[in-house]
């Protein structure tokens, strides 16, 4: 068998020794933020995880190799390529067999993360139910990722554009425990509460991890949700808010944008809709989640 995986030294040696180690993922490079504010951002967020003593990886698809560690060069080179892939579970194979390039999905990250041995994982806001389920049958495959990847994922909910009273009765669904930090809602991605109830909360980071590896070392097999909302001054006015959310909602469906494109398409109307604002709210959460994470990290490292 071939192996298609290429562990930086960093990454690898930090695994070896069993340091804590994030991974994080490459979508928000190539589709979430426009060439070079995703890099920067990428930056960011690793230079958030070293800062509390965690090592990044990076992970994306380049030359027909799983790259987990990506150097800056590969991530510029990831955010320029013309037909680099947003991967998931169902295209990631067919991608890397292709020799083209592709930026993970949190579905993506996830499992490339379990394969790999990483335990955490930061990132914005996982996928979930779609709005119109009832119709499109649109559920993320991020949901079934973490139903079979046992890796801790700290993100501030779902994509405040899904259904989100729907996506936590389906994790609830697939045995993925929803534990929060500072919180007993599940965040609403640019907004702190959502007034649904989540398994847990945690106020000490101790009792957080203990959480964590007592899940894992029970062998269930799923990962966990680790909600952490969006710093309090960072959130988006719900004058702002809502209004906007309505209107993107509205223009996804006039125009019948489907599958892949959905997230995408809200996101970006949301960031033109708030004059920027989504996008400012949309950084800040992700860097809350990496300090995070590397906390985390390296707390499940000494348990």
């Amino acid at each position: 068998m071939i192996d298609t995986f290429d562990v930086s030294s960093f990454v690898a040696a930090a695994l070896k020794a069993h340091r804590p180690v994030v991974a994080l993922e490459t979508t928000l490079v190539t589709h979430g933020l426009p060439y070079p504010e995703g890099v920067e951002a990428a930056k960011k967020l690793e230079n958030e995880v070293v800062s509390a003593g965690a090592v990044p990886a990076t992970i994306g698809v380049l030359d027909g190799r799983v790259r987990i560690g990506l150097t800056l060069d590969e991530l510029h080179r990831l955010a320029q390529e013309q037909d680099t892939a947003k991967l998931n579970l169902s295209n990631f194979a067919a991608q890397v067999a292709s020799g083209r390039p592709g930026s993970t999905t949190v579905a993506a990250t996830l499992f490339v993360a379990a394969r790999v041995g990483i335990e955490v994982f930061a990132t914005g806001g996982i996928g979930g139910v779609h709005r119109d389920v009832g119709e499109s049958f649109d559920v993320s495959a991020d949901l079934h990722a973490l139903a079979r990847h046992p890796v801790a994922v700290v993100c501030a909910g779902a994509k405040a554009v899904l259904d989100l009273p729907k996506t936590v009765e389906v994790l609830e669904s697939l045995g993925v425990p929803t534990f929060g930090y500072h919180t007993a809602e599940f965040p609403a991605f640019y907004r702190r509460e959502s007034g649904i109830p989540i398994d847990c909360r945690f106020d000490a980071l101790e009792t957080l991890a203990d959480a964590v590896r007592s899940h894992f070392s029970l062998g269930m097999g799923t990962g966990v949700v680790v909600a952490n909302p969006i710093p309090e001054d960072h959130e988006l006015p719900l004058g702002l808010y809502e209004p906007a959310l309505a209107t993107a909602l509205r223009e996804a469906a006039e125009r019948r944008v489907r599958g892949r494109e959905v997230t995408p398409f809200l996101l970006e109307k949301m960031r033109e809709l708030t004059e920027g604002s989504s996008v400012f709210s949309n950084v800040a959460l992700l860097q809350n989640n990496a300090r995070l994470a590397a906390a985390l990290a390296g707390a499940l490292s000494e348990r």
